[in-house]
């Protein structure tokens, strides 16, 4: 049994929660949240961050300033076709997104959702160790390791999933944080 194996495709839950909570917005301007826009470029759709640079010169803005000056009326219909709930104010030269500030409400409906992604983590989790653990008991079964080692390797895919359920409860509950601060 391998548990590298285990270990990488646990880290890959992780990667995945990790930027799925990097799309959820916490008040304050973060340039992952247009991870996912695409620009039509010269025909072809292009990441929003190869067609300029995008900085954050205010703590609730985000500046995307293109090398091509042809490309900013693109860039402005991909970030509203793209609906992450700000609306691009285009002055000619560059981009900018202002983020309102956070009612308290929406804080708390953020943090929720950063739960539930959090969750769905463990239950991926969760799902690997099942999956390994019934693998060990296959080999088992067929003879290829012995009711020791069999102990041996639920014990140790269990140790490894516990690892990775603290790094997912740590990673929600810094999110949190983040989302509650005012």
């Amino acid at each position: 049994m391998d548990f590298n194996i285990v270990e990488e495709k646990m880290n890959k839950a992780i990667e995945h929660l990790t930027e799925e909570l990097s799309l959820i917005r916490a008040g304050r301007a973060n340039p992952a949240i247009l991870n996912k826009v695409e620009v039509e470029y010269y025909g072809a759709l292009t990441p929003i961050n190869q067609v300029g640079s995008i900085s954050v010169p205010e703590a609730r803005q985000i500046l995307i300033t293109p090398w091509d000056k042809s490309v900013l009326n693109a860039i402005e219909r991909a970030i509203q076709k793209a609906e992450i709930g700000i609306n691009p104010i285009n002055d000619g030269n560059a981009i900018r997104l202002n983020f309102p500030e956070l009612t308290e409400d929406r804080r708390r409906q953020l943090a929720k959702d950063a739960k539930a992604v959090g969750e769905s983590a463990k239950v991926a989790i969760r799902n690997i160790r099942r999956d390994s653990i019934d693998l060990a008991k296959s080999e088992q079964k067929n003879n290829e390791i012995t009711e020791d080692e069999l102990k041996s390797a639920e014990e140790k895919i269990q140790k490894i999933t516990d690892k990775f359920i603290d790094t997912v409860d740590t990673t929600i509950s810094t999110k949190e944080k983040e989302i509650m601060e005012v």
